[in-house]
C-alpha cells in the first residue's frame, strides 16, 4: 500500500531530511507502534524493514525502546519448562 501525507513547508525545512529517509523513519515508527501495541510479532517486524537477523531485530526494538513481551506468566511457564527438561533422564 502507499500512503501519501501531506507535510507543512516550515516542518519539511525543519526536518531537513529527503523523501526517502522520511519515509523509512514514518514506516519504522509505525512498525515501532504496532509492535508495542501487540499488533505484529519481532518476525514480522524483521520481515516488515527487511532487517537481517534476529539480533537486527532485538537491537532496533532495542533502540526504540519497545522491548520483549514477557509477562510473568511467560516467566512461570519457562520455569516449568526448564524444571521438566531437568527431571528427563539423559
Amino acid at each position: 500500500m502507499e500512503v501519501t501525507v501531506e507535510i507543512p513547508d516550515e516542518l519539511a525545512r525543519q526536518l531537513q531530511i529527503d523523501r526517502a529517509a522520511l519515509s523509512r523513519h514514518i514506516l519504522e515508527n509505525l512498525v515501532v507502534e504496532a509492535y508495542k501495541s501487540e499488533k505484529i510479532t519481532s518476525a514480522e517486524v524483521g520481515r516488515i524493514l527487511n532487517l537481517p537477523s534476529r539480533f537486527a531485530v532485538d537491537g532496533f526494538l532495542k533502540t526504540h525502546e519497545a522491548y520483549l513481551h514477557y509477562a510473568e506468566s511467560d516467566l512461570e511457564q519457562d520455569i516449568e519448562t526448564l524444571n521438566q527438561l531437568r527431571s528427563q533422564p539423559g
